[in-house]
Order: structure tokens, then C-alpha cells, then sequence
């Protein structure tokens, strides 16, 4: 373990002052970063823990939707009569997410921020662009069945693994965050996480010591929710393919994909298309895939899930 300092922020400006001095990190949780400062993926200076700054609360909008605090823990958001009810989606999303003790301590915030679990960036005798910038990519050319079908770039074909950021995707959830001089940001999902490009190791619309306090949910949807998740055993594990949807009585409805690209994927546009099927609206959804001879088998596995969820939805 490399030395750091450590320091509680009593409000959500000093945390984000704090983290503008090189190497600063926000701790809640610790789920995903005490992990990689174990294997020195990740080597913070200084920790701000930011657990005691009251964000932890599930409130009403006057828009008629939901503010979510960002330290708002997993289980809680999950077990919300209002989110089961009315957001459906993204409470099973979150239990399909990890085991029950992981989202005891995860946060909302930092399910948004985890990184990714390619397995050449968790091994640091590989060159990783997302770990070294520059360093080149062991991906390319290497195993590459969890990795991404679409988004990719010639830098990174890393996932995203977050269940919940695909519910939330799903919903157009937007992301609230304060500055180090207290100036505040909405940040609809669609904006926050970014595609790898040239610099994969930029991972969100985040500014350097800017800190999320909460994420707001439109009002509700209607229709019906669904969270389904294909991995490789049946529960603790990332998906090989999810599909968050919400499905209308007439057919239409929103489809977001998890484990195929660098960030919760979904393309609006092709929505349309969901009235006519699974087959024609996937092929939209994942036109310009370019999938490795190891993981073309998600094109298929998503089409074949987007199916089951419609299937279900006409009962």
C-alpha cells in the first residue's frame, strides 16, 4: 500500500476544493477504489472521505420525479417503495448489480464512477491506455470476449460495468455536481460517461475535483420495467449483455444495453423500431457494432434478450 492522508469534508464545495491538489480521490463506499489501490491500479495521495455530508436522502421533485443523494447506498435506492413502484428498472438493476454486502456500502455516486473490470487493465504488467495513457492497448488482440462490440476506439475496447447507470440511462437520469468555487451542474447521463476515443483514461464529463451530490429522476414513465442480465454464472458477475427497458402498451419504449461499450449504451433514434421487433430494432441499436471473432456472440445475445424482454412485456 503506497502512503496517503486522509481528511473528513464537512460540506460538498470543501470536498471539491480538497480534491483539486494532484492525487486527491473521494472516499464513501470504497467498493471499487480500496480494490484498486490494493493491486496500485489506483495510487491517491490523499483520500476526502465525504460520508458525512448528509447525502443520503431519497426525496420528492416538484417536477413530480425523485432527487437521489449521491451517497445513498445501493440497497436503499433498491428497497425504495417509490423507485420498486415507479422505477422499476433501475431497483432491479441494482440487484442484479452485486451481492447484498457490496451494496450495503456502494453508493449511487460511486456506481456511476466505477471503473472498468477489463482484465488487462486489472493487470498491471500489461500495457493499459485507460491505466498508462499511451502505454497502448493489450485488449486489441488479446482476449477479448467481455470486451465491448461498439463504441470502441483503437485506444480502448473496455466496458463500463455498471448495472445501474444502464437503468439509469434508460430513464435520462441527470447527474448534479458542485465545483471547487461552489458553482453547481446538471449533467444529463446521456453527456456524463464518455466514449474511450484517443484518451480512455477520461472516463466521464467530470472536471478535475468536481464531486457529484445527487442524481435526479424525471417523473415516472409508465409502462412496463424490465432488467435482464446474461453472465456467466447467476449471480455476483458483470454481464456479457443487459438490457434495461421500458416497454409502452403500444410496443414503443426505451431500450439501454450494458457490458457491449464503454458507457451504458443506447440509441433513441432506433427506438422506433422496437413496435416492429427485437431483430429490426437491435440492428439499429447496434448498427456499426465491429465485434472480435471472441465476443460477435454478443450481437446475438443482445438481440435474443431484447426479445425475451418483449415477449414478456406482451405478457
Amino acid at each position: 500500500m503506497k502512503p496517503f492522508t486522509y481528511e473528513r469534508a464537512r460540506n460538498p464545495s470543501e470536498a471539491a476544493a480538497a480534491a483539486r491538489q494532484p492525487g486527491a480521490r473521494f472516499i464513501a463506499g470504497g467498493t471499487n477504489l480500496i480494490d484498486l489501490m490494493k493491486l496500485q491500479i489506483e495510487t491517491p495521495t490523499h483520500l476526502i472521505d465525504v460520508n458525512g455530508l448528509g447525502l443520503d436522502r431519497i426525496e420528492p421533485t416538484p417536477e413530480g420525479g425523485l432527487h437521489i443523494g449521491a451517497l445513498v447506498r445501493n440497497t436503499e435506492l433498491a428497497a425504495d417503495a417509490r423507485v420498486r413502484r415507479d422505477y422499476a428498472v433501475l431497483s432491479r438493476a441494482l440487484l442484479a448489480g452485486a451481492s447484498g454486502q457490496l451494496r450495503n456500502k456502494a453508493t449511487t455516486a460511486g456506481n456511476l464512477l466505477q471503473r472498468t473490470r477489463c482484465p488487462y487493465f486489472y493487470d498491471t504488467n500489461q500495457p493499459c491506455n485507460k491505466r498508462q495513457p499511451g502505454s497502448g492497448c493489450s485488449a486489441i488482440g488479446g482476449i477479448t470476449r467481455q470486451l465491448a462490440v461498439i463504441g470502441a476506439s483503437e485506444a480502448c475496447i473496455a466496458t463500463h460495468p455498471s448495472d445501474m447507470a444502464v437503468a439509469m440511462r434508460a430513464l435520462d437520469a441527470v447527474v448534479e455536481t458542485v465545483k471547487a468555487d461552489g458553482a453547481t451542474r446538471r449533467i444529463p447521463i446521456a453527456e456524463f460517461h464518455r466514449l474511450p476515443g484517443d484518451t480512455p483514461h477520461v472516463e466521464t464529463a467530470l472536471e478535475a475535483g468536481e464531486f457529484i451530490t445527487g442524481v435526479t429522476l424525471p417523473a415516472p414513465l409508465g409502462g412496463k420495467h424490465f432488467y435482464k442480465k446474461v453472465r456467466d454464472r447467476a449471480s455476483y458477475a458483470f454481464a456479457l449483455v443487459s438490457v434495461a427497458a421500458v416497454v409502452q402498451p403500444d410496443g414503443s419504449g426505451r431500450v439501454a444495453l450494458g457490458g457491449v461499450a464503454h458507457r451504458p449504451w443506447r440509441v433513441e433514434a432506433a427506438e422506433r423500431e422496437l413496435p416492429r421487433g427485437a431483430k429490426p430494432a437491435m440492428a439499429a441499436i447496434l448498427s456499426g457494432a465491429r465485434p472480435t471473432h471472441e465476443n460477435a456472440f454478443k450481437v446475438t445475445l443482445a438481440e435474443r434478450t431484447l426479445a425475451s424482454v418483449l415477449a414478456d412485456a406482451r405478457g
